[in-house]
């Protein structure tokens, strides 16, 4: 079985983002390539990732009318993405849409909350209640959207297991005990995660920042 551990790449370099992801490639199961490096790289920049062999995470979080995100995820078929997300918030049309244009082998999984969000971060664009709460308000949407799974912090995979236990989780934001929360404000430990019913883990500055990106996803991949 291959590792739960996606490599988070951050950097709208495509020369830097291949030669990390060969340093590590034997010791993550993905790559995760999100909005800075698809806006700086596109198509041929997903393309030259795929050669390194590993399955491909296109994190864009598409946003916006039905329509239009159908469009997009139509545009994205051809890189046949293992994992493409959209914005719960844009709501059940929105993410049938994008699921029933999406490539068989592509999951559609749905961002709950960012994890870069609190309660007064919600409070202040007029969503009530916790993280949590919106969480599972959230991946009950997306279940019922007919999506694959949803992204969620670590503290909130538990209950979110709960509500659907077949689901496939995706828990970013994740950060080694001794690791630095940088922008993240919900954060917990790989083995926490997967404990809770992670299906996969993204991981970036710990291991990209590390001195050794090799030796930091080994030290990640044994505590799991």
């Amino acid at each position: 079985m291959s590792s739960p551990l996606y490599l988070a790449i951050d950097t709208p370099q495509l020369d830097s983002a291949l030669a990390l992801a060969q340093k590590v490639r034997h010791h993550v199961g993905g790559l995760k390539l999100g909005l800075e490096f698809f806006c700086a790289n596109g198509h041929h920049g997903v393309h030259e990732m795929a050669k390194i062999g590993l399955p491909i995470f296109l994190d864009l979080k598409l946003h916006d009318i039905p329509n239009t995100v159908a469009k997009a995820v139509q545009a994205l078929r051809p890189l046949e993405p293992a994992i493409l997300t959209v914005h719960a918030a844009g709501g059940r049309a929105m993410m049938e849409e994008a699921k029933a244009v999406a490539g068989l082998n592509t999951k559609v999984v749905a961002v709950t909350v960012l994890t870069s969000l609190d309660a007064p971060d919600l409070d202040d664009i007029g969503v009530g209640g916790t993280p949590h709460d919106q969480v599972v308000r959230l991946a009950a949407l997306a279940r019922q959207s007919g999506l694959d799974g949803i992204v969620c912090s670590g503290q909130e995979v538990k209950a979110a297991r709960k509500v659907w236990p077949g689901g496939f989780f995706v828990v970013p934001g994740v950060r080694p005990a001794d690791g630095k929360a940088g922008d993240q404000k919900r954060i917990v430990t790989p083995a926490q995660a997967m404990g809770d019913g992670a299906s996969i883990l993204v991981v970036g500055r710990p291991i990209s920042q590390s001195p050794d990106p090799d030796l930091a996803a080994r030290a990640i991949e044994a505590t799991l």
